[in-house]
């Protein structure tokens, strides 16, 4: 692959992109001006504020380019977490006086669960759609729940956990007839699959740039020109009013970057982690017994493989694996210290007891088939050692 990532450390394989994935060395050298020379504030109006900037919208218009949208419509925020509370709670409080009643999914990223169930505690309603045993929701399920009053419908694009791809485009289209606003939580496809915000149809799409090997600590909200956000925080009115407070230049810029080589490697990153995955889910399918794979086989995401494994604990799993040098998830990294079993598995129909045997491995664009190989090579033996000591 080119431009290779720069590794966290050595010495171990790294199969847990989904959660955050290395800085690419173009977007680290991109990113060094503004760490140091270039260190204006961008709402000043002299020529080292005109340099930032020149930066940060330089960045808008990398980001805007991936989405097939217009840098306005780029509003720059502190995480993925923070474009889904921008966008459910502005839209709906800016909404608030033409209806109270959002839709979502049961398998969203927490991040738009707790603000709508935020926004419950304020008094608007909220309608939890379930999912089928792939995690894939019907688009006439989303038609099915639209009501007059209702004002958000929130459909993540795909799952973070077990990697399904949801209908967004179909969604969007049967939206296009009702006056709610669509948002899409983009978080795990932008970088890593084709996005066009117009195809989509839909009004307002989260992403983060540490997903597909940006800096952390910034995101993006996508927000048509007729949507109107009510602000979270008040001070200078920065990004549109939404997100006052003086802007990260150097995360932008790395964001931005990141966004750039996204668009220019797109498809041959798509087509090196989709090869990679399938010979990993195969692989295990193949070599451990009593194992499910979690999430649509087909309708996935590139680099995400999610298992089940019968009768042993997912996190024993992952200390043994990481015993022997190798980095998988039980599940999405925000959630990672609850013990409560995975809601995602759970709104698809899986036991407890299975679900609590969940492993998540997803790839990058340097991890390298003989990686996979070692992996399948340790798998079987770290499954057996788990299943005997009963844990």
């Amino acid at each position: 692959m080119t431009g290779k990532a720069s590794s966290p450390s050595t010495g171990f394989i790294y199969l847990d992109h989904a959660a955050t994935t290395p800085m690419a060395g173009e977007v680290l050298s991109a990113m060094a001006p503004s760490l140091s020379r270039d260190f204006g504030n961008p709402n000043s109006l002299h020529q080292a504020g005109r340099a930032a900037r020149r930066a940060v919208e330089n960045a808008r218009t990398q980001v805007a380019r991936l989405l097939k949208a217009q840098p306005h419509q780029i509003v720059f925020t502190p995480s993925g977490t923070a474009a889904d509370n921008l966008a459910l709670k502005g839209a709906a409080w800016a909404r608030r006086d033409q209806g109270r009643h959002l839709i979502t999914t049961r398998i969203e990223h927490h991040a738009v669960l707790d603000a709508c169930r935020w926004l419950e505690r304020q008094g608007f309603e909220v309608t939890y759609l379930p999912v089928d045993g792939y995690g894939l929701i019907e688009p006439g399920a989303v038609e099915a729940a639209l009501r007059p009053e209702t004002i958000v419908v929130s459909i993540m694009a795909a799952n973070n956990e077990v990697g399904t791809l949801l209908p967004i485009a179909q969604i969007g289209e049967l939206l296009k007839n009702h006056p709610a606003w669509f948002h899409t939580d983009a978080v795990q496809v932008a970088g890593h699959l084709p996005l066009d915000v117009d195809a989509w149809a839909v009004d307002l799409l989260s992403m983060s740039a540490h997903k597909f090997y940006g800096p952390k600590g910034v995101g993006a909200l996508y927000v048509r020109d007729e949507v109107e956000l009510e602000p979270l925080m008040h001070g200078g009115g920065q990004e549109r009013g939404t997100q006052s407070g003086t802007e990260d230049v150097a995360g932008i810029v790395g964001m931005g970057a990141a966004a750039a080589l996204a668009e220019q490697t797109l498809a041959e990153r798509q087509t090196h982690m989709t090869d990679l995955r399938d010979h990993l889910i195969q692989g295990v399918l193949k070599s451990v017994s009593a194992v499910r794979l979690t999430g649509h086989p087909t309708l996935r995401l590139p680099g995400l493989a999610s298992f089940c494994f019968e009768g042993i604990s997912g996190e024993s799993l992952l200390l043994t694996l990481d015993m022997h040098g190798v980095c998988v998830s039980t599940g999405s990294a925000c959630t990672s210290g609850r013990l409560d079993p995975s809601h995602v598995l759970l709104a698809m129909g899986i036991p407890t007891a299975l679900a609590n045997g969940s492993v998540r491995m997803s790839l990058g664009r340097d991890t390298t088939p003989d990686e996979i190989d070692r992996v399948l090579e340790l798998l079987p033996a770290a499954v057996a050692q788990v299943r005997a000591l009963g844990r």
